[in-house]
């Protein structure tokens, strides 16, 4: 299947293809016609499955067909859990957008930073991407009206409700026209999304992509067994004698990555840690540098690394297990994207072996373990 035969026009077929997107990842074939026929959409799959394309596309198509916008009232809301996520929405959009007709003003909008630049900013927007709590103090402020949205996306609804965003999600919705296009996209389907789904969606067209089915195989899997007091020069160790260049680090807590990256810029290895005690600006300017290859590794936390979308991202390095076998599968899946390989690597500490042989039966498959303990890490 092409993206041409999902009723895009030739100007955004011609605009995928400069992105270096092939044919149409399962969730884009179902939900781009859906959403041009202006039906709801549920789509149910994991980070990495090609979603943000999925609804992206179609929205510039419609646009494509109206004229600019000339006021405060955004005709497409798109609604996200985090900064990083709203950041990574916004450049997929411009991407997309960049080659077309009828120009499209994209604009994301989250806490953390002055709100005035952003207020400035707004009159004309086309499609705002927004954090809840953020897009209610533009309402209040008068900023923004939402009384003309046209379609409402939620993007990682179960991640939004989780970090506390029922309420503000609640307020948004009642400032919304009844009459709208809804799409809303999720990991999972827990009783707390199910109220979003009965109040938004009407007739929602549902799309279910496996869990499986979004696992890159291109991931190539490989696991040290490492003491605890080893795993930083192990790291070291691999990053330089595998010369990698651009290496996503995972650590359990923010007090660990900055710890480690510390720690690497100490040894001569360009790194930044990124997590939610950064400022804004320092997180916008170390994603941008890592993703420029200006700095050769990002130490990121679980919860910052939602919205890290880097194309052809070649190494990711567990060097703390995740809590959850769902979490690894995530953090491996940065890596493998848009048909690239990629290399996955976790760093096992002796009290971490049980649970790493939990996330490999969860995930149905074995990853082989390499001893460490020959390696000789003096001077690492």
């Amino acid at each position: 299947m092409s993206f041409s035969s999902l009723g895009l026009s030739a100007a955004l077929v011609k605009a995928v293809e400069a992105q270096q997107y092939t044919k149409p990842y399962p969730i884009q074939q179902e939900a781009i016609p859906a959403m041009l026929q202006g039906k709801d959409i549920l789509g149910l799959a994991q980070t990495g499955s090609g979603k943000t394309a999925g609804y992206v596309l179609p929205i510039l198509e419609m646009l494509q067909r109206k004229s600019p916008n000339q006021n405060r009232a955004v005709p497409v809301l798109v609604l996200v859990p985090t900064r990083e996520l709203a950041v990574q929405v916004n450049e997929v959009l411009r991407a997309f957008a960049k080659e077309l007709p009828r120009q499209v003003k994209s604009m994301a909008v989250f806490g953390g930073v002055s709100i005035n630049p952003q207020m400035m900013k707004l009159h004309g927007t086309d499609v705002l991407i927004a954090t809840p709590g953020r897009l209610l103090d533009l309402v209040e402020h008068k900023a923004v009206q939402l009384s003309e949205v046209e379609v409402l996306v939620l993007d990682e609804a179960d991640k939004m409700l989780n970090l506390g965003f029922k309420e503000e999600v609640e307020k948004i919705l009642s400032l919304l026209p009844s009459r709208r296009q809804n799409a809303l996209f999720s990991a999972t389907l827990h009783e707390e999304v199910a109220f979003i789904v009965a109040d938004m969606l009407h007739n929602p067209v549902k799309i279910k992509i496996e869990e499986e089915a979004v696992v890159p195989e291109l991931i190539k899997q490989v696991a040290y067994q490492v003491a605890a007091e080893r795993k930083g020069p192990l790291l070291r160790y691999l990053i330089k004698q595998g010369d990698m260049q651009q290496v996503l680090v995972f650590a359990s807590s923010i007090r660990t990555a900055d710890n480690v990256a510390a720690k690497l810029v100490k040894n001569g290895i360009e790194a930044a840690a990124f997590h939610g005690d950064k400022s804004q600006g320092a997180r916008t300017e170390a994603l941008r540098q890592f993703k420029a290859g200006k700095l050769r590794v990002l130490v990121a936390t679980d919860l910052a690394s939602r919205g890290i979308d880097i194309k052809f991202l070649p190494h990711v390095i567990n060097y703390e297990l995740p809590r959850s076998p769902k979490d690894y599968v995530h953090r491996i899946g940065r890596t493998g994207r848009a048909e690239a390989s990629g290399e996955a690597i976790s760093l096992i500490a002796p009290d971490e072996e049980h649970h790493f042989k939990v996330i490999q039966k969860k995930m149905g498959k074995r990853v082989p373990m390499t001893p460490t303990d020959e390696i000789d890490l003096a001077g690492f």
